[in-house]
């Protein structure tokens, strides 16, 4: 029989060592993977939820420092004295807006199907609007000759656009609910606002050196920028544009302004929903009443475009495009929520680009 050599041995050895080394690694990934991935599926139902909660933790962060310094740093009931705050301020008119919602709808609804409706008649000088004037004219003419063959017509598109709105109006509820519970979380990181600083900053160092703590001030930055400068805009200028409806009488008020918030949420603006209130104003209302809101409406209309680059582009560590354009993409790809994680993801991958060409140049000049 042939015997080994005790260097055979000793590699033979090495070799069962290493691959008994492999496979507990592999157990081990493997058991961790496992476990993010159940604690994953248990917080599915709530990451919205609570990355909602995180997101308006940051954006009020401020604020609430200021309120703990009037209250002797008592942070804790600054904690609850901003959450319940943030909860009167922005849920109860959510809820009043719920409510005139629905009922716009169902105004809308049965003043198209009464027999009763009318339309007057186009002017003469909508025949003179470039482009659409000559469309929109016999348009408006037939549904004031005849409205109900006018609504035949457009039956199937009048339908999902009912359904639509039905749906909205539906879901406007759930979301004030959600919206109260993201509130009630925020609350939760704001009183451990300071453990929870630490660790963000530590898991930042963790993953990227040196640079870490300062990417997560950035990103802090950038959530608070987009807050103001897209979500704060916009319902700044739908409230103004609320408040308008609302003293003018216009039917359906509430509908139409959260039609312009969502609209000024995108980047398209309010004037696909001032133009018709305006029109619809002179031929229902006085003249001065029709002029005063008219005048109104044209205060508001800019509005955006004066005070996004203000609060946009304030304190943003990344150049002001870079944020837009990752809030816009962000929206497109997900949603509402897209907003402040399409900013932050380009501006992070803004930031570490920035970090890379810097370090090729220090070690080019070496």
């Amino acid at each position: 029989m042939s015997q080994q050599n005790p260097e055979q041995n000793q590699q033979n050895g090495h070799k069962m060592i290493s691959l008994q080394n492999i496979i507990e690694i592999v157990i081990k990934v493997g058991l961790v993977l496992l476990l993010i991935l159940l604690c994953f599926m248990i917080i599915k139902p709530f990451v919205l939820i609570v990355v909602w909660g995180v997101i308006i933790g940051v954006m009020i962060h401020p604020f609430f420092v200021w309120v703990c310094n009037r209250m002797g740093n008592r942070v804790k009931l600054a904690a609850t004295l901003t959450t319940f705050g943030l909860i009167l301020i922005l849920v109860v008119p959510g809820a009043f807006l719920t409510d005139s919602l629905v009922d716009g709808v169902q105004a809308v609804r049965q003043y198209l199907t009464s027999n009763e409706t009318y339309i007057p008649p186009p002017s003469e000088d909508v025949k003179e609007w470039p482009v659409v004037g000559d469309y929109l004219y016999g348009s408006w003419s037939h549904a004031s000759s005849n409205l109900s063959e006018f609504l035949d017509q457009y039956r199937p598109q009048l339908r999902s656009a009912g359904e639509w709105l039905i749906s909205t109006a539906g879901k406007a509820g759930v979301g004030i609910l959600q919206f109260v519970f993201s509130i009630l979380i925020s609350g939760f990181v704001l009183a451990n606002s300071r453990s929870g600083s630490i660790f963000a900053k530590r898991l930042g160092n963790k993953l990227a050196g040196e640079q870490g703590s300062k990417l997560i001030h950035d990103a802090e930055t950038t959530i608070r920028s987009v807050g103001k400068g897209i979500i704060g805009v916009s319902l700044i200028q739908s409230g103004l544009l609320a408040v308008g409806l609302f003293v003018a009488g216009i039917p359906g008020a509430a509908l139409w302004a959260l039609i312009g918030l969502f609209l000024g949420i995108i980047q398209i603006g309010t004037i696909p929903v001032i133009v018709p209130v305006v029109i619809y104003g002179f031929y229902t209302m006085s003249t001065t009443g029709a002029v005063i809101l008219m005048i109104w409406m044209i205060l508001i209309s800019p509005l955006d475009n004066i005070l996004k680059p203000i609060f946009l582009g304030r304190g943003a560590p990344v150049p002001m495009l870079v944020v837009f354009l990752g809030a816009i993409g962000g929206f497109i790809s997900f949603g509402i929520i897209g907003l402040f994680l399409g900013a932050v993801l380009l501006s992070l991958g803004y930031q570490l680009l920035i970090i890379w060409l810097n370090n090729v140049q220090s070690e080019g000049s070496v």
